[in-house]
């Protein structure tokens, strides 16, 4: 089932605190992805807490983005 990202609140750690259009919260931690492309420029200055929402997922400036099934899947209850 694909649930949209309402909401990210951006913590330390590269960590992204995640709402689902369900009302679920969970806690989504990038750092096993952050050495990857395209997030290895998420590293770099504030970039990484640029995070918004957009069409149901988490994107950054720069044409930056995540599945959100991956955020739901991979993520955990909060």
């Amino acid at each position: 089932m694909l649930l949209d990202v309402v909401h990210v609140t951006v913590k330390p750690d590269f960590e992204l605190l995640l709402e689902f259009e369900n009302g679920e919260r969970r806690c989504f931690n990038m750092g096993k992805y952050i050495d990857q492309k395209p997030w290895v420029r998420l590293k770099s200055g504030n970039t990484f807490f640029g995070a918004f929402v957009e069409n149901g997922t988490v994107v950054w400036p720069g044409n930056i983005d995540i599945d959100p099934e991956t955020l739901y899947d991979f993520s955990v209850p909060v």
